[in-house]
């Protein structure tokens, strides 16, 4: 990591900063424990994607804004273009995933661009499936990553090979069989134009901490179950 990589505590210090809210106030208004945010602003823990997102819904901001760098205003005249790498990608880890989110200098972006690495490699260690607003594709580019989604059989993309999916159904993204590691890059959209912004609410719980568990309580689906239930659309 370069020193001028944009890290989530830099972004997050940035934020609080243009706003004049003290790290309290910060706090108080994002669900973020105190301590927690101290770290995350000082580059010593970072912060779960589900986390984020309640960050973002708290704060009434896209994603793509609460990712974004510098104050440069959205051009109302749609010729906007950012060239991106991964020294200049935010990087956040959960549990499941590595993400780095790309082309972070562009803010109110109707698709988020992702490079993504899995983690899990079966349903239970994952946890409860995903779901939230709009549409998303994913190509694999190195190993092989499994999609589970509510509705249909499990599929195991090889590099070159991809998807796209409807995001308001349950999915989970695995590692491969025989595979240790996997890489990716997908997009995330919505219909609104706001990825985030008809997400599925649930109970939000401190997931920070590796040894924490995930934050969803929605109804866990066993791969056993998911097949049993499986019906084609």
């Amino acid at each position: 990591m370069t020193e001028n990589m944009p890290t989530l505590g830099k972004l997050m210090h940035a934020l609080r900063a243009r706003h004049g809210w003290t790290r309290k106030e910060m706090s108080e208004r994002t669900g973020v424990p105190l301590s927690t945010l101290a770290k995350v602003e000082h580059d010593q823990l970072t912060l779960s994607y589900d986390r984020l997102l309640q960050v973002s819904q708290r704060l009434k901001m896209r994603m793509s804004e609460l990712l974004a760098q510098g104050d440069t205003p959205e051009s109302r005249v749609m010729t906007r273009r950012s060239i991106g790498t991964m020294d200049t990608a935010v990087r956040v880890n959960s549990r499941n995933y590595d993400y780095y989110f790309l082309c972070p200098d562009l803010r109110k972006k109707r698709m988020i661009p992702i490079f993504g690495r899995p983690h899990a490699r079966t349903l239970e260690e994952f946890g409860e499936l995903v779901r939230h607003a709009g549409e998303e594709f994913i190509f694999v580019l190195t190993g092989r990553v499994a999609v589970h989604t509510e509705f249909y059989e499990p599929v195991v993309l090889e590099p070159g090979q991809c998807m796209y999916i409807d995001s308001g159904m349950g999915h989970a993204y695995l590692l491969g069989p025989g595979c240790d590691e996997a890489s990716a890059i997908s997009g995330c959209t919505s219909e609104e134009g706001d990825l985030f912004d008809s997400l599925t609410k649930s109970e939000s719980r401190e997931n920070s901490e590796p040894a924490r568990k995930p934050s969803r309580v929605i109804a866990k689906r066993s791969r056993k179950g998911a097949r049993a239930r499986a019906r084609p659309r």
